[in-house]
């Protein structure tokens, strides 16, 4: 091994960030519930809800702002097997009201409750990597002088 001199060693910054975070996937963070930024730190405080910020990088989740989105994913992506798996069962057995309370409610509440924290998760990742915002309207351009030509030409005479 080499022995530099101490002045051509790197620095060592005492901040978190200085140094270069590799890009993580959204998917891979989001559904792991990590900060979409370090891969470390928890995204939820609790099973729904966000933290402020992430414990190890400081990432402010301010930004996050998944609205519906995983509930309308989750529900889409739920309803349809349960549905279609009531359906089957009515057609099938005709069974009373009592046996699709115990089959179909139960597979509706686990796969949605079992959905809902890593599509969230991943929503919010993904918000973070293409740097989403809430929409704003642009700034109205101020209005070329009466005597400029629209093309950049010089002004009539």
């Amino acid at each position: 091994m080499i022995d530099r001199p101490a002045s051509d060693q790197p620095p060592i910054s005492p901040l978190p960030t200085a140094r270069p975070l590799p890009s993580l996937p959204p998917m891979e963070t989001g559904i792991r519930g990590r900060c979409p930024r370090c891969g470390q730190g928890h995204l939820f405080q609790g099973y729904l809800t966000l933290a402020p910020r992430c414990a190890v990088c400081g990432l402010d989740f301010s930004f996050a702002d998944p609205a519906d989105g995983p509930a309308f994913f989750v529900m889409s992506i739920v309803s349809f097997p349960v549905v279609a798996f009531a359906g089957w069962l009515e057609v099938s057995f005709e069974p009373p009201l009592w046996v699709h309370v115990l089959t179909s409610l139960p597979l509706l509440l686990i796969g949605c409750l079992g959905l809902l924290r890593p599509l969230k998760g991943w929503i919010v990742c993904t918000q973070y990597v293409h740097k989403a915002a809430e929409a704003r309207l642009a700034e109205p351009q101020a209005a070329p002088p009466a005597d400029a030509c629209i093309s950049g030409c010089a002004p009539v005479k």
